[in-house]
């Protein structure tokens, strides 16, 4: 018998016995998107045709009385005898009431579950920590994201400050847990971290704690580490916390009677820019950090304001008081930064902490921290009986009060009128004699 032509036609109506002569004669019909030839030894499998020429075998079969239809293969690479086969296979399954896609996709799911699952682990704490802090970085500031990198820092490195070059940086206390795998994290693990931390530096040991249950708490939510956490956060133990302790509450603040005495040893130190920096701090209330990070720029001589960056509501604007205004005149404007320095790489001061304690020790001031400054100015007002709302505003502290959140609008003339008070009294308490008039000429004031 004579081999059919390639343009010879072939009735789709009807099924046939599927030969590779036959599907390769196959073609689609001018006025279709696609065309299918059935066999006849296989009822269930299908040669289909698009209208670019590609071919490959389907099974189609009725699954209450609806159409299932699955893609075997490129004709290419399956034989007919193969395709036949996988075409009865996924017919025995239709019979007994199975859909064959259902079943492939709950198989991919078990495949992608249990890659995922060994994907988690072989992560590390450190691969974890660092995919963290990447996906969190635009919701910190720069400074909380500065704490997270020196709370995993690795440590031995060359001191920058304090050791002339002769000491070496101490790695952070969540370092020691970075390279262990992050299924190895548990409660047992982060409580013998604890135990072992607490013993030299309770106090940054209790801020890696809370820092590293948030850190778990986010790998618990994130599908691609639950699976090694086991679904739990292993920071949250009660033994950890009672490990470390509860901190103690500050009390260092100046008292009035120490006002004369501390503000004569800071006015003596020898940097001026020091010396204005540390009677800044008092005289606003700022955080430590807020003052360093003030520029040229955030001082408004124009309406006597002065923006704060700070970590509660990115940024505040309080008076301008005048001797504070007295000591910023007198700065050397050397870059941007109102507190610069010549000899630091970033032009900026750092925070003079030995310089402040060797003050407090002239003065026969103890235990007062830089961070005191902060609590004094709070202490101080309540001599003055200065509305809780307003130091709050000018501190940088939340409302605690609906109406004082809601409702109580200061503007900063009204800010000034109660700051230049508190001023006033302060310099009037520590001895200091201050003319107004002196702020335009650059006099700074005197001290009895």
């Amino acid at each position: 018998m004579a081999r059919p032509s390639k343009s010879a036609h072939i009735d789709l109506s009807q099924p046939q016995e599927l030969t590779a002569g036959l599907i390769e004669r196959l073609q689609c019909p001018a006025d279709k998107a696609q065309a299918f030839l059935r066999d006849t030894k296989a009822p269930a499998l299908r040669v289909r045709v698009t209208a670019n020429g590609a071919k490959s075998f389907v099974f189609e079969a009725k699954l209450n009385r609806e159409t299932v239809r699955r893609t075997i293969g490129d004709v290419r690479t399956w034989s007919i005898d193969t395709a036949r086969a996988e075409a009865n296979r996924l017919r025995v399954l239709v019979d007994s009431g199975k859909d064959p896609r259902e079943l492939e996709r709950q198989q991919e799911e078990e495949r992608s579950a249990r890659k995922a699952e060994a994907a988690a682990v072989a992560v590390t704490v450190g691969e974890a920590w660092a995919v963290y802090l990447a996906d969190r970085k635009p919701y910190w500031g720069d400074r909380h994201y500065a704490d997270h990198e020196l709370l995993a820092r690795e440590g031995g490195e060359p001191a920058k400050r304090g050791t002339r070059g002769r000491g070496k940086t101490i790695a952070g206390p969540i370092q020691p847990l970075l390279g262990k795998p992050l299924r190895e994290l548990d409660a047992y693990a982060i409580e013998a971290w604890a135990a072992m931390e607490a013993k030299t530096r309770p106090t940054q040991s209790r801020l890696a704690w809370r820092c590293l249950k948030a850190f778990l708490g986010w790998c618990v939510e994130q599908p691609a580490y639950r699976p090694a956490l086991g679904g739990e956060n292993p920071a949250k133990s009660k033994k950890a916390r009672e490990i470390l302790g509860k901190p103690g509450v500050k009390q260092d603040a100046l008292l009035r009677e120490q006002l004369p005495a501390w503000f004569m040893a800071v006015r003596n130190i020898a940097n001026p820019v020091i010396a204005a920096y540390l009677q800044v701090c008092l005289l606003t209330g700022a955080r430590p950090g807020e003052v360093l990070a003030m520029r040229w720029e955030d001082v408004n001589l124009k309406w006597r304001g002065l923006t704060i960056r700070d970590k509660v509501e990115g940024e505040r604007v309080i008076p301008l008081t005048p001797y504070v205004e007295a000591l910023l005149s007198t700065l050397p404007r050397r870059n941007e930064w109102v507190f610069s320095s010549a000899s630091s790489a970033d032009g900026v001061l750092t925070i003079p902490r030995a310089v402040h304690v060797e003050a407090c020790k002239v003065a026969g001031i103890e235990g007062l921290t830089l961070h005191g400054l902060r609590r004094s100015f709070k202490s101080l007002t309540e001599w003055l009986e200065i509305p809780a709302g307003v130091v709050a505003q000018i501190m940088g502290h939340k409302p605690s009060a609906t109406a004082e959140k809601h409702y109580t609008v200061r503007p900063l003339d009204l800010l000034r009128v109660h700051h230049e008070r508190i001023e006033k009294w302060i310099l009037e308490q520590a001895g200091v004699e201050f003319v107004k008039e002196a702020v335009t000429s650059g006099r700074l004031a005197r001290v009895k």
